[in-house]
């Protein structure tokens, strides 16, 4: 029998969970790339899979936001937002603490939400994940562009058909077309194409390298020795960064844990779940988020009053404060840097310069314990970069919220306090500030009200490949003709040269802050492929988008 379909909200979106089991202690399983967890019982293997495990767990599914039965989103979701997901099926579920079963990128949200929240988690378990999806030379297992390129246009031609190549994720059914036949149907019912390449996207700016030796909860690592998906050396990467973690390498290449030798992996998954030490109720130590900012100005004070209450607003808490400077700790980034943006404004609206620093620790769970040696070294470092009425972040901060309301842009690098690593630093602002920024540069020859409304309805729709002068004429609510004409009069240019200008503009600047490959550009700003995004912008600046790099 399928179990009962039941839903949550989290912040606005509804999160739809199923509950199921008899075992004593609480399993929560954070799919891959997309689900539908309707669908998962069309599959015998899967169903298999669950009918064993619910014997030693209760057993919590649910799909992420943007895929099968929960909402479907316009934009990308972070990690930070796939775990309030999590903690907001938890919190309706009644589970205090659970297991959290994270496959393929479902164990990245997982690793992150150990971190953060290790009071409610009693162990990790894991099956084909990574930790990049970008290569790099310190991550060379990581697809390449290229390679990412082609799965983009996989999805933007193939969605859902027998083209998508799905033999590579399970080799052991290839040859079963009921089985392939209901893959096929899984994808298709977990995503709409527009939101697969959204979420690819997303997975694409995934990097957890930076939070992993934060995870202290038991751990087990599963993977297949020839996975193609995921190679096993990302697994050993990842083992080698978790302290104490269990790692456990299969025969086989598939990447789903459901197919091949799934006894194998039930029974290693029943062994780790037997002999989990029991849990004092209380880890130590957990992944925080520390914002400080300093006036700039030295003839302006900070009102302590005000500062405690918009830090305990976004609900963090003061470490320290003095005349010009004050520290603060919070449970995730965004909150403490929508913090720095409304102190920012609100300074600046009194003609008051003001600078912040964002960056992550290991802190206790009421915040109590006195700064370290590395809280000293982080404020020193990024004051010592940092300029007026600039919001300085880490590279983690920035990977963590990659797909966000945040427009983050490279500053400066400075040294980790022991490793003496580089560290990047980013600009963080938000994406409204950035486009307001952006939509008065183009020099034309008049500006009015109803250009400026024009902007701003292609502004909204820049990343709709679909959005052309149809949907243009109906939002301003004028004819095609009138448009035209007013167009052409303040903009010296028709409707459609109108919305290309803008996004070429746009995609310009961006590739300037040489944060995203010509690929990611494209598609952020409405293009169908890159290669005729690159016709495009050859055509309007007489250059290839490559050679904006150089």
């Amino acid at each position: 029998m399928t179990p009962k379909i039941q839903y949550t909200k989290s912040g606005n979106i509804n999160i739809a969970y199923q509950v199921f089991g008899s075992g004593p202690i609480d399993l929560v399983y954070i799919p891959g790339w997309v689900s539908n967890i309707d669908w998962m019982w069309a599959c015998p293997e899967l169903v298999d899979f669950f009918q064993e495990l619910r014997k030693v767990v209760r057993i919590i599914l649910f799909d992420k936001r943007g895929t099968g039965l929960s909402d479907r989103i316009v934009e990308l979701s972070t990690l930070e937002e796939r775990m309030e997901d999590i903690k907001a099926v938890m919190d309706a579920t009644n589970a205090t603490k659970a297991i959290l079963f994270g496959h393929s990128e479902g164990g990245s949200v997982s690793a992150l939400f150990s971190a953060t929240y290790p009071n409610r988690v009693l162990a990790l378990i894991t099956f084909g994940i990574f930790a990049k999806r970008r290569y790099s030379e310190n991550y060379p297992w990581a697809p390449t562009d290229e390679e990412r390129q082609k799965v983009y246009d996989m999805i933007e031609n193939d969605w859902g058909s027998g083209e998508m190549n799905l033999e590579t994720l399970v080799p052991s059914k290839a040859n079963d077309p009921k089985f392939m036949g209901w893959l096929a149907s899984y994808f298709r019912s977990g995503a709409s194409p527009r939101a697969a390449m959204k979420l690819t996207k997303m997975n694409t700016q995934v990097n957890i390298i930076d939070i992993l030796r934060y995870i202290k909860v038991p751990t087990l690592l599963m993977q297949r020795t020839n996975d193609i998906d995921v190679k096993i050396e990302e697994g050993k990467f990842i083992a080698e960064r978790i302290k104490d973690s269990k790692f456990i390498e299969f025969d086989g290449n598939d990447h789903l844990f459901w197919a091949g030798n799934t006894h194998e992996v039930l029974f290693e998954m029943k062994k780790f779940i037997h002999q989990l030490p029991p849990c004092d109720g209380c880890h130590k130590k957990r992944l925080s988020t520390v914002i400080f900012g300093q006036i700039m100005t030295s003839s302006s004070n900070l009102q302590s009053a005000t500062i405690a209450a918009l830090v305990e607003k976004k609900g963090g808490k003061i470490i320290t404060q003095n005349k010009n400077f004050f520290m603060a700790i919070f449970e995730i980034p965004s909150k403490a840097i929508c913090l720095g943006i409304n102190l920012l404004q609100k300074l600046n609206a009194d003609q008051i310069q003001f600078s912040a620093g964002i960056y992550m620790k290991e802190s206790t769970e009421n915040h109590t314990e006195p700064l370290q040696q590395r809280d000293d070294y982080m404020v020193a470092a990024i004051l010592s970069l940092i300029k007026p009425n600039k919001i300085l972040v880490t590279q983690g901060i920035k990977h963590l919220l990659s797909g966000a309301a945040f427009n983050f842009t490279k500053e400066s690098s400075i040294l980790t306090h022991t490793s003496h690593e580089l560290c990047k630093l980013y600009n963080v602002e938000r994406k409204n500030e950035q486009n307001e920024q952006i939509t008065h540069p183009y020099h034309f020859s008049k500006y009015d009200t109803f250009l400026e409304n024009v902007l701003k309805v292609i502004d909204t729709h820049i990343d709709d490949n679909n959005f052309g002068v149809e949907m243009l004429t109906k939002a301003t609510g004028v004819s095609e003709r009138q448009l035209q004409r007013k167009l052409k009069e303040t903009s010296g240019k028709s409707p459609s040269q109108l919305i290309m200008f803008i996004r070429l503009n746009k995609a310009k600047n961006l590739l300037v802050s040489k944060n995203y490959t010509v690929a990611e550009v494209a598609f952020k700003f409405g293009f169908s492929s890159p290669s005729y995004f690159s016709k495009c912008f050859k055509k309007e600046f007489g250059i290839r988008p490559t050679e904006v790099f150089n």
